[in-house]
C-alpha cells in the first residue's frame, strides 16, 4: 500500500469515527498521529507521549487514554479498542475499569455528566481532586473548577475535604463535590468562609 492510500485511510477513519485505541493494562494508546491529534483536539481527551504542554496541532506522538477517557470515546463512537486483535466491547471495558480502578462506577457517571454537558474534563491528581473542569481546555483558559467524587453511602474524613479545598483555594479554584447515589449526582460548591 502507498503512503498515499494509507494517509487516505487514516483521514477517512478519522472522519468515520474508527480511530483505533489499544487497551494497555489500565490505559489506551492511540499509536496512529492522525487519530491522536483529532481525539486529542476535539476536547482535549488524554495526553501525548513526551508532550508536556501540546500547542502544535499536528503533533507527532502517541495519544494515552485514561480507561474514562476511553469508555466515553467508546460510547460517543469516536473510538474502536483493542486488546492485541481482539476488539473490546463497552461492557468488557467498563468492567476491566471496575477491576483497575477504585469508585470506577462513580468516577465514569461523573465525568460522563460534565462531558455531557460540554465541560472539558481532565485529571486533577497535581491538585488534590480526582478532576479539574474546564469551560472552554488547557492552555485556552484556567480550570475554575476542582471536583471530588464521593458515592453517597462512603465515607470520608471532613479534613480531606477542607486539604483538597485548601489546595484548590491556593491556585484559584472552586472545590465542587459530586455526590453518586445510584445513576443520580448532586453537586455541592464550597467556597471559603473567612470569620
Amino acid at each position: 500500500m502507498s503512503s498515499t492510500t494509507q494517509n487516505t485511510n487514516n483521514i477517512a477513519n478519522i472522519e468515520t469515527g474508527t480511530c483505533k485505541g489499544y487497551l494497555l493494562y489500565n490505559r489506551v494508546i492511540i499509536p496512529e498521529y492522525n487519530c491522536a491529534n483529532k481525539i486529542y483536539w476535539d476536547g482535549y481527551y488524554g495526553t501525548f507521549l513526551g508532550i508536556q504542554k501540546p500547542r502544535d496541532k499536528n503533533i507527532q506522538a502517541p495519544l494515552e487514554l485514561s480507561i474514562i477517557e476511553a469508555l466515553y470515546l467508546l460510547e460517543k463512537r469516536n473510538l474502536n479498542i483493542y486488546m492485541g486483535n481482539k476488539k473490546v466491547e463497552k461492557n468488557e471495558l467498563y468492567t476491566i475499569g471496575n477491576n483497575y480502578i477504585e469508585r470506577f462506577k462513580e468516577l465514569y457517571i461523573v465525568y460522563k455528566d460534565l462531558r455531557d454537558r460540554g465541560f472539558i474534563v481532565r485529571r486533577g491528581l497535581k491538585f488534590g481532586c480526582d478532576y479539574l473542569v474546564y469551560r472552554f481546555g488547557p492552555g485556552i483558559d484556567h480550570a475554575p473548577f476542582g471536583v471530588e467524587v464521593f458515592s453517597l453511602s462512603e465515607k470520608y474524613d471532613p479534613i480531606d475535604i477542607v486539604r483538597i479545598g485548601r489546595l484548590l483555594h491556593s491556585v484559584r479554584k472552586k472545590l465542587i463535590i459530586a455526590i453518586v447515589s445510584d445513576e443520580e449526582i448532586k453537586y455541592v460548591l464550597l467556597s471559603w468562609w473567612k470569620p
